[in-house]
């Protein structure tokens, strides 16, 4: 029985986090051999988006699943308030 708060999306959120954290050891590697800022910006870059890429799957995963459990509800259309949320939830 696989356990219900591991969802489908979590092995890819792990990777991205793993991504950023490579990232991350790279700014400060870069930031000790005394390496441009530019350099050292764009890298900070990388971590930055792969964090956001992270959180936003992680929302995304959360408002698609674990929402319409608390809700009551299996059905993707459920409630339309719920439908509704989970459509503007998407511009985050």
């Amino acid at each position: 029985m696989s356990d219900p708060l591991v969802h489908e999306s979590h092995p890819r959120i792990r990777n991205r986090l793993r991504r950023a954290a490579g990232h991350l050891n790279n700014v400060i590697s870069m930031l000790e051999d005394g390496r441009p800022c530019l350099d050292i910006v764009q890298q900070l870059q990388a971590v930055e988006s792969a964090l956001h890429a992270a959180k936003k799957t992680l929302i995304h995963d959360h408002l698609d699943h674990c929402l319409d459990v608390a809700a009551g509800t299996a059905k993707r259309d459920g409630h339309p308030a719920l439908h509704d949320f989970k459509a503007i939830a998407r511009f985050l």
